[in-house]
C-alpha cells in the first residue's frame, strides 16, 4: 500500500500527493503496469478525502504517467520512452546573450529618450479615459492592419504635419520598424535584391539578412544614396533615409530625390523604402518634403515610428503602401494578427487626436534645440578648430565629430572604453573595413548628460593630443 507523509505539505494536499506518486513511477518504485489502489483505499490509508485523492489521480493521467481501465481500476503507465526530466535542483544555465555588460559613466551612442521628456501625466490620464469608455473595443481583436482610430490619427497628423495625403487604409501599424521590414520581405517577396546605404544603420541589414534576402550595399555621395551604383547592382528595392541620413547626417537634395524616384519608374518591381524615422526633429525651418509625397507612380513604401518622438519603450511604428500594394497585402498576409496592444493603440489615438502629440514635438524640438546648442558651446570649449570638425544640418537628433588625429577609430574607443566612456564611429556603420579610420565619430544626444559632457570631451581631447 502506498504510504507518504501528508503533514510535510507545503502546498494543496491533492498537489503533494501527486507530486510524490509521480517521483515514485519516475523513479521506478511503482513499475509499469502495477495496479495502483483504488480511490477510497489510498483515501483511507492516507487519512485524506476522496476528492484529495480523485484530483491527484486525474492529473497523473492527464499528463500520462497512470492510466484507467473502466471497472477494473487505475494502472501505471509505461514511460520508459518518454524523456525523464530531472525533478533534483537544476544548475544554472550557461546562456550567452551576447550583451555588452560594460558599465559606462557617460555613453555617446545611446539613442533613448530621457524619462523627463515624456508626458506621463497626460499618457496616465489618457488611457484611464480608454480603459473607462472604450471596454468594448478594447476587449475587440486589432485588425491586422491596427485599429482605424489610430489609422485616422496618423493621416490626420501627416497630412498637417507633413503635408502627405494618405488614406487610413494605406497605414499598417507594426510593434517596431523590423517586425514592418519582415513583413514587407514577405510582401515584396524573397527573390527581390534588396539594397541599403552604405554607411547604414546596422540593424536594417541585420533585419534583411536573417530573412534570407540577398542583400547589396550602395555607397553614398555627398547627396545621398549613388543612384549610379544602384542600377549596377541590379536591386530590386531600395531602403533609403533621404530626410536625415544615419549616420552621416546627409539629407537628399531634390534632384536626387527625382532622380531616385525615375530609378523606381524604369521597372515595375522597383520599389523605394522610406525610413522617415526622426522627421519630426529637423531644428531649422519647415520639414523637408517626402519622397512619398511626391511619388506619382505609387513606388514609394513610407515608414516611421513612435519610438523616437515620444518614448523609446513604445513600440509603435507605421508603414504607408501604395494602393496596389495595400490591396495585395490584405489578400496576401491579412492573417497576420496585429501586434500592437489595443490598450496602447486607442491612447496614442487619443494624444494625437486631442492635440497633444503636436504640443509635445513642438516643445520637444525647442528643448532639443537648445540643447544642441549648448552641446555645440562646450564642444568649442573644449577644441579648437583645428582639432576637430562639427558635421551637422540642424536635423535629427545626432551628429557628428571629426577629429584631426591619426589614431586610429578602434585605439580611440578601446582607450575610451577604459575610461567607461562609449562613442561610436561611422567607420563602424559600414559593411567592408575600407574606411576604417574616418576618425568620425557619432554624437547623439537625445539623452546626453550635460553635466558630463566637458569632460567626456576632455577625456577624447587627451587622448589625441
Amino acid at each position: 500500500m502506498l504510504t507518504y507523509d501528508l503533514s510535510r505539505a507545503d502546498k494543496p494536499l491533492y498537489q503533494y500527493l501527486y507530486e510524490c506518486i509521480k517521483k515514485d513511477i519516475i523513479n521506478g518504485k511503482l513499475p509499469t503496469n502495477e495496479k495502483m489502489p483504488s480511490k477510497r483505499t489510498l483515501a483511507d490509508n492516507l487519512g485524506v478525502s476522496n476528492i484529495t485523492v480523485e484530483n491527484a489521480y486525474e492529473q497523473l493521467i492527464g499528463e500520462g504517467y497512470i492510466y484507467t481501465i473502466p471497472k477494473k481500476g487505475y494502472y501505471v503507465s509505461d514511460i520508459a520512452e518518454q524523456t525523464i526530466i530531472s525533478t533534483g535542483k537544476k544548475k544554472k544555465l550557461n546562456i550567452d546573450k551576447k550583451r555588452n555588460k560594460d558599465q559606462y559613466v557617460f555613453d555617446f551612442s545611446s539613442n533613448r529618450t530621457e524619462s523627463d521628456d515624456f508626458p506621463f501625466s497626460v499618457w496616465a490620464k489618457l488611457m484611464r479615459e480608454v480603459i473607462s469608455l472604450r471596454e468594448k473595443q478594447l476587449l475587440t481583436v486589432s485588425p491586422c492592419e491596427g485599429v482605424e482610430d489610430l489609422r485616422v490619427a496618423i493621416a490626420e497628423h501627416l497630412s498637417s504635419f507633413r503635408d502627405m495625403h494618405v488614406d487610413p487604409d494605406q497605414i499598417i501599424v507594426g510593434a517596431g520598424t523590423e517586425y514592418l521590414y519582415g513583413l514587407l520581405i514577405k510582401l515584396l517577396g524573397t527573390e527581390n535584391i534588396y539594397s541599403i546605404e552604405n554607411p547604414g544603420y546596422k540593424k536594417q541589414r541585420y533585419v534583411y539578412e536573417s530573412n534570407g534576402v540577398e542583400c547589396k550595399y550602395i555607397d553614398l555621395d555627398e547627396n545621398g544614396i549613388n543612384v549610379d551604383e544602384l542600377r549596377k547592382s541590379k536591386a530590386q528595392i531600395v531602403h533609403t533615409s533621404p530626410n536625415h541620413h544615419f549616420p552621416t547626417g546627409i539629407t537628399m537634395p531634390i534632384s536626387r530625390r527625382y532622380e531616385l524616384l525615375s530609378w523606381a519608374n524604369e521597372d515595375p518591381s522597383r520599389y523605394i523604402i522610406e525610413d522617415d524615422y526622426d522627421s519630426e526633429f529637423r531644428l531649422n525651418g519647415k520639414p523637408i518634403p517626402t519622397l512619398q509625397s511626391i511619388d506619382a507612380n505609387g513606388k514609394v513604401i513610407y515608414m516611421n515610428t513612435f519610438s523616437k518622438s515620444l518614448i523609446s519603450t513604445i513600440r509603435i511604428s507605421y508603414m504607408i503602401l501604395p494602393e496596389h500594394l495595400a490591396n495585395l497585402f490584405f489578400e496576401k498576409l491579412s492573417f497576420y494578427a496585429n501586434t500592437v496592444s489595443t490598450f496602447e493603440q486607442y491612447t496614442l489615438a487619443e494624444f494625437i487626436h486631442e492635440g497633444y502629440f503636436e504640443k509635445h514635438i513642438n516643445r520637444m524640438r525647442l528643448r532639443y534645440g537648445r540643447k544642441r546648442t549648448r552641446i555645440l558651446e562646450i564642444i568649442r570649449e573644449v577644441f579648437t578648430e583645428d582639432q576637430c570638425r562639427i558635421i551637422e544640418n540642424g536635423s535629427g537628433l545626432h551628429f557628428v565629430l571629426e577629429l584631426n588625429t591619426d589614431i586610429s577609430d578602434k585605439e580611440i574607443q578601446d582607450k575610451l572604453r577604459k575610461k567607461k566612456i562609449k562613442i561610436g564611429t561611422i567607420s563602424e556603420c559600414y559593411v567592408n573595413e575600407a574606411k576604417a579610420d574616418m576618425h568620425q565619430f557619432i554624437l547623439n544626444y537625445s539623452s546626453l548628460d550635460i553635466e558630463g559632457l566637458k569632460n567626456a570631451l576632455i577625456q577624447i581631447k587627451k587622448i589625441i593630443c
